[in-house]
């Protein structure tokens, strides 16, 4: 099944609600948040609701790691440590990754744990515009290489 990457690149002025509605249900609230969502029919189209203002890709194991460590908070701004994951998950941080990246454990579901993660802009900027999609020479919409920007940016 999979997960997707989901990078809020675009802000928040002059979005329309029901486009604004979905942003907020994806827990993007603020440009350069992301999460990771599984790959099932609700999400495909949420995510082509909002294609206009967010890049996403597949999840790979790799980039998952580096979001839960670096970028990863628990309630009360405090980072996500391996000893965390193993004592309130009975996981280890391997184990932990991989059903995030299969999609059989949302962000949501891990208790404790922040849904978004609060990036910084990329380092060396965008490559291109963030005004037109991947397509047509943009940063906007389906990418494969998402961790390539998202590694630029924790």
């Amino acid at each position: 099944m999979g997960s997707f990457i989901v990078l809020r690149i675009r802000g928040r002025v002059d979005v329309r609600k029901d486009i604004s509605e979905t942003l907020r249900r994806l827990n993007l609230h603020k440009k350069f948040h992301a999460t990771i969502v599984p790959d099932t029919p609700d999400y495909r189209g949420m995510l082509f609701k909002v294609k206009d203002y967010v890049a996403y890709g597949p999840a790979d194991s790799k980039t998952v790691k580096e979001l839960i460590l670096k970028r990863g908070r628990l309630i009360g701004n405090k980072p996500i440590t391996e000893g965390y994951i193993k004592s309130k998950l009975k996981l280890s941080l391997e184990q932990l990754v991989d059903k995030i990246v299969n999609g059989e454990i949302k962000l949501k579901d891990i208790k404790g744990m922040k849904p978004v993660f609060r990036l910084n802009p990329p380092r060396g900027g965008f490559k291109r515009s963030t005004k037109k999609h991947y397509t047509a020479g943009g940063e906007l919409g389906y990418r494969e290489d998402i961790s390539s920007l998202i590694l630029r940016m924790i």
